[in-house]
């Protein structure tokens, strides 16, 4: 050996692990610290171009000074009415909030509701408060509580705003905690090992610290936007695809150690072989984050970017860190086990064995049952209801602000608190205001005044008034979602230029705009995905059955998880972009098995053939994709430690998903349709015309080790 190449060798690996640990020291603790320049402000998230997003544009000029309201109500301890004392008393607690922190302007006194039996205040709040919202508005209910004889609570934006900041509270500790922990036990169990996991761990980890250091330099420059939800996507995201990418080039190293290579050669042969189905994978995924630009709902393009990030960051640490710990390692990487040569019976490898001879026996049944199965789920797709959560499913524990809610409910329009916004020209504001009065479904409509409450004289602003309509309904109900088409309808044809919006406004604007977003994304994402497909297997058959098989997968998915969440979770209907972030996610990390499979047998069959091709590639990675799939539904399912409807569903959807296309589409349905069609399935490449024999007839068993 040449002295001056072997020091060399050590020496980059050396030097990529010093730079990383470096990397890792000045930038892990950004983790930790996402969470300074991200925002839990609902209206931050609004669809760019809709008619209640341009209503909040106008109404701000309609404000003194922008407040985020705290909707305080009293209702008597034993059920009874509110006297006049407890009244007084209640306006004077509201009063003795004025000038404290984070409380802009006055508060409303306290109005009794028409039963007699509640009471309501309006506290407004500094919007710009960020984390400091719970102690303000805790706060505000212990001065609330002081009046003798009652139960105060509060709801409102403020409250809501509230209880989002304390369910994210432990996004950066727990979440993570949680997601590694998960990560680590199965690494564990896979690999048998002590040093290889915590490796696997530790790359995972350099990626996750990289990636929210760019984002909060993003974010802090208001390049993007970052919420509590993008926060924990990112933070999942980045360790499952972190640990898969490293299970596949694992995988490699090991059996480049079994054959006799060095520890130097294994780790060069293992990135060699690897690069291009990680690279693939990992190109689906940020472009199909990416797609998401394309959408007008302003949370959907924040993960946009974000999570594309986080996947370069992870392919970053994967292709340069962990190859150069597995160059210095060599076997110790696997200590006290160690890689078995390649014609090694174990009993995991005779798993796949037994399925890729299952597949090979009987190709049409097998992938024609799978196909039943699959069908079967997506008979189901109707049930998955995607019109919004209403306000008391948000949070799956019991929440302040929904208890709040529904008592504000039970005695006040159901509207209370959160009026639909209205601003019309001033010229015709008593036509506009007489038709919104006798809307259907509208409990009642004012002016906003010179004073800045509801009634009397109208305020006018730039020729434009402002008009507060209680609804009769709840403001997140399908009922207020009407109510609100009804407004536009009759307003717009008494005053084309003027704008119905407030929350209810922005409920139905969001759901219509997710509608919009799946229609335009999801044929764009297909497309990406299937170009990308085409480029790395270089044929057009296998890429489009591909894409199918994992759309199929997609629709089963939705449609167990529209049983499971009615009838196992009691949710009445999923956030308006759960489909879209399911079809994201699903779709592009489940082509990711399918090309860390297909690129395999691709590689196989060319130098032994389709069929041989098939049964090596599926035994060779089955256990590897199987790991890699059952970590990345556990990262996922980290999720439900935030109690919020939205994570607790992107979790389900994505975890259940995973396992269904790594244990049933991609061991299955793929290798058995592949089996099925032969060499055609290469069309038109030269594999479709042509297949080279092996040089002597062995099984596929015969020479592939299962990696443990």
């Amino acid at each position: 050996m040449n002295p001056v190449r072997r020091p060399v060798r050590w020496l980059v690996p050396l030097v990529l692990v010093l730079v990383w640990l470096g990397l890792g020291g000045a930038f892990g603790s950004y983790a930790g610290k996402l969470g300074e320049v991200s925002t839990n402000d609902q209206t931050a998230f609004l669809p760019r171009s809709a008619e209640s997003t341009k209503a909040v544009a106008l109404q701000k000029t309609f404000e003194r000074q922008e407040t985020l309201p705290a909707v305080v109500v009293w209702t008597g301890k034993a059920g009874g009415k509110i006297t006049p004392a407890q009244r007084e008393a209640a306006t004077r607690a509201l009063a003795s909030l004025t000038g404290t922190e984070g409380v802009v302007g006055r508060p409303s006194p306290a109005l009794p509701s028409k039963d007699g039996a509640a009471l309501e205040g309006v506290v407004p709040l500094s919007p710009e408060l960020g984390k400091k919202v719970t102690d303000v508005v805790d706060r505000v209910e212990r001065t609330a509580a002081g009046v003798d004889g009652t139960r105060a609570q509060v709801a409102g934006p403020a409250a809501t705003q509230a209880d989002l900041t304390h369910a994210f509270g432990g996004i950066d500790g727990i979440l993570l905690g949680v997601a590694l922990a998960a990560v680590l036990v199965i690494l564990l169990l896979v690999y048998r090992s002590v040093l290889l996991p915590f490796a696997v761990i530790l790359s995972s980890v350099f990626a996750l610290g990289i990636a929210c250091a760019i984002v909060y330099v993003l974010a802090d420059h208001g390049v993007v936007r970052v919420d509590g939800q993008v926060q924990g996507i990112l933070s999942i995201l980045v360790i499952g695809a972190s640990t898969d990418y490293a299970l596949l080039l694992t995988a490699r190293f090991r059996e480049e150690l079994a054959r006799g290579a060095q520890r130097a050669e294994a780790a060069w042969g293992a990135l060699r072989g690897s690069f291009g189905a990680i690279t693939a994978s990992a190109a689906t995924v940020a472009l199909g984050l990416l797609a998401l630009l394309l959408s007008d709902l302003t949370n959907n393009r924040a993960l946009g970017p974000v999570g594309a990030i986080g996947i370069g960051c992870a392919v970053l640490s994967t292709l340069t860190f962990l190859p150069a710990v597995l160059a210095l390692l060599g076997h110790a990487a696997f200590w006290p086990a160690k890689p078995r040569p390649a014609d090694a019976a174990t009993g995991g490898h005779g798993v796949w064995r037994r399925v890729a001879h299952r597949v090979d026996s009987s190709p049409r049944k097998v992938w024609l049952a799978t196909c039943v199965v699959l069908v079967v789920g997506a008979a189901f797709f109707p049930a998955l209801k995607s019109k919004g959560v209403p306000l008391d499913e948000l949070f799956v524990n019991d929440a302040p602000s929904v208890s709040a809610q529904q008592t504000l409910g039970r005695h006040f329009p159901g509207g209370s608190g959160q009026p639909v916004v209205v601003i019309a020209d001033a010229a015709r504001s008593a036509d506009v205001i007489a038709a919104a009065d006798k809307t259907p479904g509208v409990a009642s409509a004012a002016p906003l005044s010179a004073s800045g409450r509801p009634g009397g004289a109208p305020r006018v602003v730039d020729g434009r008034v402002r008009i507060d309509a209680t609804l009769t309904d709840a403001p997140d109900s399908d009922a207020a979602k009407a109510t609100v088409e009804r407004l536009r309808d009759r307003l717009h044809a008494l005053d084309p230029g003027s704008l119905v919006g407030g929350y209810s406004a922005q409920q139905y604007d969001t759901e219509r705009t997710a509608e919009h977003d799946r229609n335009l994304i999801v044929p764009v994402v297909l497309l990406i995905i299937l170009v990308i497909l085409i480029a790395l297997l270089r044929c057009l058959l296998l890429p489009v059955l591909l894409v199918a098989t994992v759309a199929l997968n997609y629709l089963a998915t939705l449609g167990i998880a529209g049983l499971v969440f009615r009838h196992g979770f009691g949710f009445s209907g999923t956030d308006a972009s759960v489909p879209l972030y399911g079809f994201v996610f699903l779709v592009a990390l489940g082509v990711d098995y399918n090309i860390f499979l297909m690129s395999r047998v691709r590689e196989e069959t060319v130098r032994h053939g389709t069929r041989e091709g098939i049964l090596r590639g599926l035994i060779a990675t089955g256990g590897v994709i199987t790991s890699a799939g059952v970590v990345l539904a556990a990262t996922f399912a980290a999720l439900i430690v935030i109690p919020l409807a939205f994570l607790v569903q992107i979790a389900f959807i994505v975890a259940f998903g995973v396992l269904l296309d790594t244990l049933v589409v991609r061991s299955l349905l793929v290798p058995a349709l592949v089996r099925d069609i032969g060499p055609a399935v290469w069309w038109p490449s030269r594999l479709s015309r042509e297949e080279r024999p092996p040089q002597r007839r062995e099984s596929a068993e015969d020479r592939v080790e299962q990696p443990q």
